[in-house]
């Protein structure tokens, strides 16, 4: 694993033009494509492309494409997770997701970050991992921004930015995504 790599991986300023990232990064999306270009009849090539395509989970993954990522590799699923259509996840740094979690549509987890000095974000950026519990349900459209953990049993409202850590077994919604109430009964 290269320098910068490393780098990427520990949330530290990082080049993104480096060559083995560009590399990494186009096999994700030629991953990518070759899914999204697959038919519902095709399931045995989308398991292929689907093991191929991420660091774990790709064995029972339920997608529903398009999908989109970064690298892939960085992306650790559990159990069944399911992923319906249009979602994005930017995986720059780990992105760890239990078992059974579900994700709307058009749903995005976004690991990168961008310093606030422009001069210096002309030429590196960094991210923060997520992580995201079992039995979790995101609803369509919601995002979920760097560093953040979302707690097992949660779910979060279509549409809602989840900037901080949400706890287990609440309904939070909202921009920024707040706990509204308690789902644990």
């Amino acid at each position: 694993m290269g320098i910068e790599r490393q780098k990427m991986l520990a949330g530290e300023l990082y080049n993104p033009l480096d060559p083995e990232l560009v590399l990494a990064r186009e096999r994700a999306r030629d991953l990518c494509r070759a899914l999204n270009d697959t038919r519902e009849s095709q399931q045995t090539e989308r398991r292929r492309i689907l093991q191929d395509l991420f660091g774990a989970g790709g064995d029972t993954v339920w997608m529903q494409p398009p999908f989109y990522c970064d690298y892939g590799s960085n992306i650790c699923l559990g159990e069944r997770v399911f992923f319906n259509f249009n979602c994005v996840v930017l995986d720059v740094c780990g992105v760890k997701i239990g078992d059974y979690t579900l994700f709307g549509p058009g749903a995005q987890i976004l690991t990168p970050l961008h310093p606030f000095n422009a001069a210096l974000r002309r030429e590196r950026e960094f991210g923060k991992p997520v992580e995201i519990g079992s039995d979790v349900w995101i609803g369509g459209g919601a995002l979920i921004l760097a560093g953040v953990h979302v707690g097992s049993r949660a779910v979060i409202g279509a549409g809602s930015v989840v900037t901080r850590d949400i706890p287990e077994d609440v309904f939070a919604a909202g921009n920024p995504c707040r706990v509204i109430r308690d789902v644990s009964r």
